[in-house]
């Protein structure tokens, strides 16, 4: 009896582990994770768009001024032009006038002659003339009245030669009168022009930036009361140090601080003492525009802290109210008013 074999072992293709759903969806989420780090890098490499700086938009103010400068100049000389040309023009039409008149009357002297000759022939003294048998006489009268309508000529041709000079050099001023009018207008229109992207710019400068006459360009003055003791501080520069002034010509230290500070609506003692009361303490380190710095240990002496180790102050007798560095003199510390 044949004896039953097993059949022998067929092998299956090979397959790889199935990979558990979790597996799957964690190499997901790191290829995602991946790009977007990649997108992440390029954008941080893209160059990344920067607010001009103060320096940079009072560079782009200086360019335009430089442009508009010349043309304030330009608008000026045809201006100046302009008016001595018209007070010319007014002379020369004065001039005119008067020879208008003239020549009207003696062309009317002229066709008044010779209209009472068409009408009712020659005078009586010129026909007595002409049957006198006096020869001499009448020749003599023929001159005359030849030389009486030569006269009349003459001035009526004079006069018409006058005002036809007159014409035309007023002819020549009225049409440059009219360029330059024109000119005026342009360059009236390109100042506007120039003007109007001035004040742009200007109006893009941080209000926390204060440019004062007197004083340097200032950042990071927050308030408003700050910008204004500024602004009314630096233009005093060069005023007289006067002991006890207040204003608004001349001044002392705490007369000074007082001033500036009047104009924003807040009221100090002029008094050094008395202001650094007034004010809250403030540490050196977070000293900012427009606050107070006292000087000594007896805090005889204060000025306007504009930043960057900077003030103004009244100095001292013979000295005008100045810009200088606080480093100059022992500092007792910051008071902020108001």
């Amino acid at each position: 009896m044949p004896v039953a074999t097993t059949p022998p072992h067929r092998h299956a293709p090979e397959r790889s582990p199935a990979r558990p759903r979790g597996a799957r969806r964690f190499v997901h989420r790191l290829l995602t994770l991946a790009a977007a780090v990649a997108v992440g890098a390029g954008m941080l490499t893209a160059p990344a768009y920067a607010e001009p700086s103060v320096d940079e938009i009072e560079a782009q103010i200086d360019k335009q001024w430089e442009r508009l400068e010349p043309t304030i100049e330009q608008h000026n000389k045809v201006r100046a032009q302009l008016k001595t040309n018209k007070k010319k023009s007014e002379e020369l039409q004065k001039k005119i006038e008067p020879l208008s008149l003239e020549t009207e009357l003696a062309m009317n002297r002229v066709g008044d002659l010779a209209s009472r000759y068409y009408i009712s022939g020659p005078p009586q003294d010129l026909g007595a003339l002409l049957v006198s048998t006096k020869p001499g006489t009448l020749a003599e009268q023929l001159t005359i009245l030849d030389r009486l309508a030569a006269q009349e000529r003459k001035q009526v041709e004079g006069v018409l030669e006058v005002r036809a000079r007159y014409d035309r050099e007023k002819q020549k001023l009225d049409t440059l009168i009219a360029t330059q009018e024109k000119q005026t207008k342009e360059l009236a229109e390109k100042k506007k022009e120039i003007n109007s992207e001035i004040k742009r710019l200007q109006a893009s400068i941080p209000k926390t930036v204060v440019s004062s006459p007197g004083c340097p360009t200032i950042t990071g003055v927050v308030s408003a009361a700050a910008r204004t003791a500024i602004r009314t501080a630096c233009a005093q520069v060069g005023d007289p140090y006067v002991w006890g002034a207040t204003g608004p010509n001349a001044f002392d230290c705490s007369g000074l601080t007082q001033f500036a500070y009047r104009a924003a609506g807040i009221s100090l003692t002029h008094f050094t003492g008395a202001q650094w009361n007034e004010g809250r303490a403030i540490p050196r380190s977070e000293a900012r525009p427009g606050d107070l710095v006292f000087f000594f240990s007896d805090l005889h002496h204060v000025g306007l802290y504009l930043g960057k180790d900077m003030m103004v102050h009244a100095p001292r007798a013979g000295k005008p109210v100045q810009v200088a560095s606080i480093n100059h003199m022992p500092i007792a510390g910051f008071r902020r008013p108001g």
